[in-house]
């Protein structure tokens, strides 16, 4: 299929990538329109022509990131991970409309030939072909043509800051800027029984405004704003002002709070600056809002792709209930899109479209893309997990391959092109091992990375990477039948069904940590291992660190058991970031602590036999699950491992820092690179910049050519993922908790 692609160069392609797989639940949908969003996406295609110190001082946030980057992973991690970040196009469009093609089982609110509206950022693209989540699609009602339900995302952004307006019938209400969102403010607002004055820069917006239902509409620069606002108001001021501009200056801001009546109502619903200047706000006693989006459901993972819709009683007017009345208000006829519509393309005249748009003096508002009729092509799309199997057994059985093999590996797949692992994997084995299929959800990602690392294709479906079946020519307990390798770095909740499904194929498994998110999914993959002729390595790489190594090599002649702190203070956890998710991500004790749990058996080569656990901040509020914990680990030879994960603290500190105490002998190690050994009253500095990603991968390739052992067994993680869920037990249960043989 083909997709809009955007580099940070400023280049604009249209590619062709591979066609997206719809998500649990979701559907899948052949575009036949999408609207462009003239403000949101021209901002984007403009900042990404700004040279690299106009990116810095539009985005100071990322800035901050890189620099807590290099503090933690050294400057050249750093810069790869901008470097990643720049090259890497990123998809356009949000708002689009078309017909349903395949239906997950899981869904019963659509069919096949079904005419939906499509909406979200993250997945309603200008592309032939989307994947979206039920609740980012609303059926379309008769009467609305495609063309205008592709509007339908851009309509709810209006309506939610209609609604965050709490304007009433006969309310007079400003709305600052009219572009295409503030254009459809107005006509809501007209609907709604409110009176509108539209404010704009550009002569050529008043007859839109008047055409959307403005009672009056004016251009600063030709008439004064106080004196209009003051006769059409009879002197009072505007109850309320929706700011729908887009820019860096404060000047909307300040002309609206000019006009507004006492204790009168602002509404920002534009990416604009908002100094409040506090002597007109105070004395005004004026009530700010921002306007989120599509409504209530946006941002929240739970609600949008889990599906999880939030009672009609305690929430009225969600994002999908807001595109529902839309699209009632479409079929009514009460919005005029006709008056808005400046210009339909064709969907592959899409770049000259943009480079229109960006030149000085476009004029146009709603531009919509048209796409013509494409062959429907039916196929697997979703991953099916094995049958369930029973809960971690004492002593598993299976038979562990952990020798070199027999029989070279010399193809790997790839499942997950996040940024992580175009980072910190993919570049240590291109060039060392055949690459076959990348495969990622988003379908431009896939094609970026097959081109940069030269994998042979790319795909958005695992389970066509992974349904080769096993050779029947191997002995059992033997790897000369397996099936090639597989790197799996998708998000967390997909780890063990894709790992299963590998080992069902007798793949050689490398799986970024966690190796999977409860004890139901661990006996599971025991089962599979225990059938297969493949094998799992997780991705402890701290292990792998060449300080790391030279730390497990003084204590190895270092006699007695040890005790080892690590403190570690990853920062805190944006609630809307994908790992606030505990269905995703497992939360941070599985998705992150895990790594320093597996640590301290790397570091002893001992037994955990006994945890005690606890939370430091309540799992409430913020974040509903443990952010910040400690946990003390008793080790079978005596040693003791204590971890303290704390989202608090100074982020100038470094990110984790260990003391281990052993028998004439201290050692510190910091951020897995600097290490010094003070022993015999002596000091002694050992520095590496590797974290041991590329270590790691090393090992794992030699594996798989049949020169090593295996560089990490199953055993051993399966371990450190017993010893983590005997941390989140404990936290449950509030007691120490025993592990009893595993």
């Amino acid at each position: 299929m083909k997709q809009i692609a955007q580099y940070q160069d400023g280049r604009l392609e249209l590619q062709e990538v591979p066609r997206p797989t719809l998500p649990p639940g979701g559907v899948l949908v052949r575009t036949t329109h999408s609207v462009i969003s003239i403000g949101t996406e021209k901002m984007k295609v403009e900042q990404a022509r700004m040279s690299l110190l106009q990116k810095a001082r539009a985005r100071p946030d990322q800035v901050r990131k890189v620099l807590d980057t290099a503090r933690n992973l050294g400057w050249r991690a750093a810069l790869e991970k901008v470097r990643n970040r720049l090259e890497t196009p990123t998809p356009l469009g949000y708002s689009a409309a078309g017909t349903v093609v395949e239906v997950d089982p899981a869904n019963t609110r659509f069919r096949v030939g079904d005419r939906v509206a499509c909406a979200g950022a993250e997945c309603a693209f200008h592309a032939e072909f989307l994947a979206l989540p039920d609740l980012l699609v609303a059926p379309v009602p008769a009467g609305v043509e495609n063309w205008q339900a592709a509007y339908t995302t851009l309509c709810a952004i209006a309506l939610q800051a209609v609604r965050q307006s709490e304007s009433q019938l006969g309310d007079r209400v400003l709305v600052m800027g009219q572009g295409l969102v503030g254009l459809l403010v107005t006509t809501v607002l007209r609907i709604a029984g409110a009176r509108v004055m539209a404010v704009d820069l550009i002569p050529t917006r008043r007859a839109f405004s008047l055409a959307l239902g403005a009672e009056r509409a004016v251009v600063l620069g030709e008439q004064d704003l106080p004196d209009e606002a003051r006769a059409w108001t009879e002197g009072f001021g505007v109850d309320a002002a929706v700011i729908c501009t887009a820019t860096q200056s404060n000047a909307p801001i300040d002309q609206a709070a000019e006009v507004v009546r006492d204790r009168g109502r602002f509404v920002i619903v534009g990416n604009t600056r908002a100094d409040l200047p506090w002597k007109i706000f105070y004395e005004k006693e004026l009530e700010v809002r921002y306007s989120r989006s599509y409504g209530p459901g946006r941002y929240d993972p739970a609600y949008e792709w889990g599906g999880n819709d939030y009672p009609i009683g305690y929430v009225r007017w969600t994002e999908q209930r807001n595109f529902q009345a839309c699209l009632e208000m479409m079929a009514r006829g009460q919005i005029n899109l006709a008056a808005l519509t400046t210009r339909r393309a064709r969907f592959t005249d899409a770049v000259s479209v943009y480079q229109d748009l960006i030149q000085e003096g476009a004029k146009d508002v709603g531009v919509v893309l048209e796409y013509g009729e494409q062959s429907v092509v039916s196929g697997p799309w979703s991953v099916v997990s094995p049958p369930a199997q029973p809960h971690p057994q004492a002593s598993p059985q299976w038979t562990a391959i952990s020798g070199p093999l027999t029989q070279p590996v010399t193809r790997l797949d790839v499942i997950g092109a996040g940024n992580f692992a175009r980072t910190m994997l993919l570049p240590h084995l291109r060039g060392r091992i055949s690459l076959g299929t990348i495969v990622n959800q988003t379908a431009l990602s896939a094609n970026h990375v097959k081109d940069k690392f030269g994998f042979e294709t790319a795909a958005t479906n695992a389970a066509a990477v992974l349904s080769a079946p096993g050779s029947e020519s191997a002995s059992a307990g033997q790897a000369t039948g397996a099936e090639g390798a597989v790197l799996i770095a998708t998000r967390h909740h997909l780890h063990a069904p894709l790992v299963k499904q590998a080992l069902a194929a007798n793949r050689h498994v490398f799986v970024e940590k966690p190796l999977c998110l409860s004890p139901q999914e661990l006996a599971e993959i025991d089962a599979a291992c225990a059938s297969s002729r493949g094998t799992v390595m997780v991705g402890f790489n701290r292990r792998f660190a060449p300080a790391s190594v030279e730390l497990k090599r003084v204590l190895a002649v270092t006699p007695g058991p040890k005790t080892a702190s690590v403190r570690v203070m990853p920062g805190k956890l944006e609630p809307q970031h994908w790992y606030a998710n505990p269905a995703e991500s497992g939360g941070r004790v599985l998705g992150e602590a895990c790594h320093f749990l597996d640590y301290f058996c790397f570091l002893f080569d001992s037994r955990p036999v006994r945890v005690l656990a606890q939370t430091v901040w309540p799992p409430a509020g913020r974040l509903p699950f443990p952010d910040s914990v400690s946990a003390q680990v008793e080790f079978s030879d005596g040693s003791c491992g204590q971890l303290v994960y704390s989202a608090e603290g100074d982020a100038g500190f470094p990110k984790e820092v260990l003391t281990v105490y052993g028998a004439g002998v201290v050692a510190e190690l910091t951020n897995v690179q600097e290490l010094i050994v003070h022993r015999g009253r002596k000091r002694k500095s050992y520095s590496r910049s590797s974290k041991g990603h590329a270590e790691e991968m090393a090992a794992w390739l030699k594996f798989l050519g049949g020169q090593a052992e295996n560089p990490l067994p199953y055993a051993r993680s399966r371990l450190s993922m017993l010893l983590t869920f005997a941390v989140l037990e404990s936290i449950q249960q509030a007691r120490s908790v025993e592990l009893r043989g595993e």
